[in-house]
């Protein structure tokens, strides 16, 4: 099975085909603050889990699949059927409200945009053009099995640093945050600067410091940049872990290439 029904900015297949390895082999619940396309969660299909995320259309999505994927499924049929280039635009001004219409309205918008990018304007309002892809129904979405995984798990809507405090010693901690990185010229760089900057790095390695010595299991995928490095270097008990991956989701072809990764690990046996 596929490891996410989204197409996610910065997802994790690459790390649950490459480095899997890594993961712990034993935990108590599995706990994720930065859910996005759910990646490792589905890869590792835990009993036991927190999944949290701060974007709320992402999260009710995953409720539904939870709750109610035979309405998601049916509503996304009909997207599917009348899907043209009128029926896009028509969708994506659209402000459903019962959480299957969400996610429906959130899968297809997903698979009909320009490159798969996730994107809202300052309103909150996805904004991202249509794009070439037509395949809306797959064979590998699986909602009815991705349900019986999601229906052990505690899924929230909240800021990453509430997720983490509830992680408690041999919880298994996966952090994958949006890549700021402050550079000399105090710009930066990234494209999700405004809404986790330089200074939620630096809140995010304090939390993690603190779940580390709870006796956490924890992995952080991170941007390999000496800024992010010098938040856990001075401190004891953690491995790093430079590696390089390729990114196809891009509003420009210039932005579609390989990117160095750090992967940051602590209490892992």
């Amino acid at each position: 099975m596929e490891n996410t029904f989204l197409k996610w900015a910065g997802g994790k297949n690459w790390f649950v085909r490459y480095y899997n390895n890594m993961l712990p082999q034993k935990y108590k619940r599995y706990i994720d603050p930065f859910l996005g396309g759910g990646s490792v969660y589905f890869y590792l299909e835990p009993e036991n889990a927190i999944i949290s995320d701060i974007n709320q259309e992402l999260i009710t999505t995953f409720i539904a699949i939870r709750d109610n994927w035979q309405k998601v499924y049916e509503i996304l049929k009909l997207h599917s059927r009348k899907h043209s280039y009128e029926y896009y635009y028509r969708v994506r001004n659209m402000k459903p409200r019962t959480p299957a219409t969400i996610a429906a309205r959130m899968i297809y918008l997903n698979r009909t945009c320009f490159n798969g990018i996730y994107r809202v304007n300052r309103n909150g309002e996805f904004n991202v053009p249509i794009g070439d892809n037509t395949n809306i129904l797959l064979e590998t979405d699986k909602f009815k099995e991705r349900s019986k995984i999601l229906q052990g798990t505690q899924i929230l809507c909240q800021d990453f640093e509430k997720t983490i405090e509830l992680s408690q010693e041999d919880d298994f901690l996966f952090c994958d945050p949006p890549y700021a990185v402050l550079e000399e010229n105090n710009r930066f760089v990234n494209y999700t600067g405004q809404l986790f900057n330089w200074n939620d790095q630096i809140r995010l390695a304090n939390c993690l410091h603190k779940a580390k010595e709870r006796g956490v299991k924890i992995i952080m995928t991170n941007v390999n940049h000496a800024a992010v490095r010098s938040l856990y270097e001075s401190i004891d008990g953690y491995k790093f872990n430079e590696v390089a991956r390729f990114s196809s989701i891009s509003g420009k072809s210039v932005g579609r290439k390989r990117y160095k990764e750090l992967i940051i690990s602590a209490n892992i046996d």
